[in-house]
């Protein structure tokens, strides 16, 4: 790939990171590789939503600018939300993870510099550095993709993995948290994502993780911690009726930093492909994730994870719902997703 040349080293640069919480965690790598390229540079990372607050304690930032998704790009609220921050930060570098037109535009109507990003949806034009879309982005983890916008600015492509961080505050919450539920570090602690934000297709059926945790419990040290955010909280309280209180029901009542430091005192995640997958893996945490509708070459866990996925002639599909009888989900079965966490746990 051919490199880009900066005439000088830059002294502040600003990464658009994406939208959706598991595209933040596998967008880490890039922020750590900058920081050790350049590590004298600021670095600010661009966030939409609450998903800043994923990367709030990585050190590899100097700061974190917020913004609301207006309700269309060219609306008058997106000058003083977006253009007039990006403006007032003199930005001599700009790094775009998002695809689209909008923070292209949002970018070069900031005065940003240097604009790098891929060159989709017809927006080479606002782009100093178009970058092809690599041919090989549809066989390679989604990290690998991130990281190729680097070369072009002499940044070889690295291993550094995903990461998270949590303060020791953080992590003695969390286990104050759990006292409150009679769960302690030395129980056997199951964390479990039955949703997944992008639809039901990529879920798992909600009465084979029942089956599974009633024949769990079947270990007196195992406590079962369910996660999920207030969409999913009718969903959980279905799976949860009758249970034990060895069984926390979560749903809806974290906050993401929280949600993250829970996920850490885990022993093992049972998840769905989703954003608490990525937040586990880049944890350390061990984990299972369930695939059926997507691709765990691209967006499985990028380290340390056991993936099930049935590779049946339909998926990746990549649709939100099933459109026939869901076989990638439904044939994963209960007894083998148990003696996968009966394996993952046999030393603990």
């Amino acid at each position: 790939m051919s490199h880009f040349s900066l005439l000088q080293a830059p002294q502040n640069i600003i990464v658009r990171l994406p939208n959706w919480l598991g595209d933040v965690v596998m967008a880490t790598p890039v922020l750590a590789d900058l920081r050790h390229h350049w590590p004298q540079a600021k670095i600010t990372a661009m966030c939409q939503g609450n998903t800043g607050t994923l990367v709030q304690e990585d050190p590899h930032l100097d700061e974190i600018l917020n913004f609301k998704r207006p309700s269309g790009w060219i609306h008058r609220e997106v000058h003083g939300d977006i253009i007039q921050p990006l403006r007032q930060g003199h930005y001599d570098l700009g790094i775009l993870l998002t695809h689209s037109l909008s923070s292209a535009w949002w970018f070069w109507r900031g005065n940003i510099q240097e604009r790098v990003g891929y060159a989709t949806n017809g927006r080479s034009w606002l782009l100093n550095v178009p970058v092809p879309v690599p041919p090989t982005r549809d066989t390679q983890h989604l990290v690998v993709t991130y990281k190729m916008l680097l070369e072009p600015l002499g940044i070889p492509l690295s291993f550094t993995p995903p990461k998270l961080y949590l303060n020791a505050d953080e992590q003695a919450q969390a286990q104050d948290f759990l006292r409150h539920y009679h769960v302690h570090l030395n129980d056997l602690i199951i964390g479990i994502n039955p949703g997944a934000a992008y639809g039901s297709a990529k879920c798992w059926p909600p009465e084979r993780f029942r089956d599974l945790v009633l024949q769990l419990l079947n270990n007196p040290r195992i406590k079962v911690l369910f996660f999920g955010d207030k969409n999913t909280t009718s969903l959980i309280q279905n799976i949860c009726v009758g249970m034990p209180e060895r069984v926390v029901n979560l749903a809806g009542k974290t906050s993401l930093r929280e949600l993250m430091a829970l996920i850490q005192v885990c022993d093992l995640l049972l998840t769905n492909d989703s954003g608490p997958m990525h937040i586990a893996s880049a944890l350390s945490v061990p984990l299972i994730a369930l695939f059926g509708s997507t691709s765990d070459v691209t967006t499985g866990p990028y380290q340390g994870g056991e993936v099930i996925h049935k590779h049946v002639a339909c998926s990746p599909c990549y649709r939100r719902e099933c459109p026939i009888d869901f076989r990638c989900m439904t044939q994963i079965t209960v007894d083998e997703v148990k003696q996968r966490i009966n394996q993952m746990l046999k030393d603990k």
